[in-house]
């Protein structure tokens, strides 16, 4: 087998999304196959590129001048499944990219167990969302979709304490917060391949949220820093605005983020915390 830097950057460098995730999970299967038969595994070193590879289509435009459309419609709803496809895909790239580019910090396996396990459930995320856009007559690629998706991963480029900070703890903490209207919107449309797709989503993401709250407290604990202060720190370094509520608080802190990582940071303030 590999070493796993190399499978990670082999992800990273492959351009079209189908492709991408049936490497992804091939290599995931071969790492969890070795582990499972207590095979030596060798993590390595490797060179990931600053940005990964991407298909022609689709075109990646300013958050600004993606198109918005009501999600009532057909058209939005379609365009409502792209964002969540185009999502996945890079979640996918910016767990193999954890794993390949802090080589040199020194983890337990499990660290790598639980990113790659992370990476492979994306990858399955992203086919059941796009088998649901073609099922409405549509393909990822088919929209424009926003360019700013790689860019907490270039801010973090040489800190994985802010990559993890900024990538599960609130990019894919704030997925909890929203799935569950998109669910309800797609259960009003009567599309139980969506709803479905996107309850395996909602479900397996939890897990994400806590191997980023786990591993950043483990660094913490072993750089002897106060991890709440240190989150609030690093998420106002990286992070481009305010965190919105609502928020999923269930589930955050199923997730191992309790309400006081994540209020302080937040543009509106409830009452009660006054």
């Amino acid at each position: 087998m590999k070493p796993l830097a190399e499978m990670a950057v082999e992800v990273l460098t492959t351009a079209d999304g189908r492709a991408k995730t049936e490497i992804s999970r091939r290599h995931a299967a071969s790492w969890f196959a070795a582990r499972k038969a207590g095979e030596a595994v060798e993590i390595g070193t490797a060179s990931p590129p600053l940005r990964p590879a991407r298909p022609k289509k689709p075109e990646l435009l300013s958050p600004r001048d993606v198109p918005r459309r009501r999600a009532g419609s057909r058209p939005g709803q379609i365009a409502l499944l792209h964002a969540v496809a185009h999502i996945e895909l890079n979640a996918v790239d910016l767990h193999w990219d954890i794993i390949a580019r802090f080589t040199d910090t020194k983890f337990p396996l499990g660290f790598y167990d639980d990113w790659v396990k992370a990476a492979d459930e994306e990858s399955n995320h992203f086919n059941l969302v796009c088998d649901c856009l073609e099922q409405l007559g549509s393909f990822y690629g088919d929209l424009p979709a926003h360019a700013g998706m790689w860019r907490a991963a270039e801010d973090t480029v040489d800190d994985l304490m802010g990559r993890l900070a900024v990538v599960p703890m609130v990019l894919e903490a704030r997925g909890l917060d929203v799935t569950p209207g998109m669910i309800e919107i797609f259960q009003k449309a009567k599309l139980d391949q969506v709803v479905d797709a996107l309850n395996v989503i909602y479900a397996e993401e939890v897990g994400h949220v806590a191997y980023g709250s786990k591993w950043f407290h483990f660094l913490c604990g072993r750089h002897d820093l106060d991890p709440k202060e240190t989150f609030h720190g690093l998420v106002r370094t990286y992070f481009h605005g305010a965190l919105k509520p609502p928020f999923n608080e269930e589930k955050r802190a199923e997730a191992g983020l309790p309400p006081d990582f994540y209020w302080p940071l937040a543009d509106e303030i409830p009452a009660k915390s006054r």
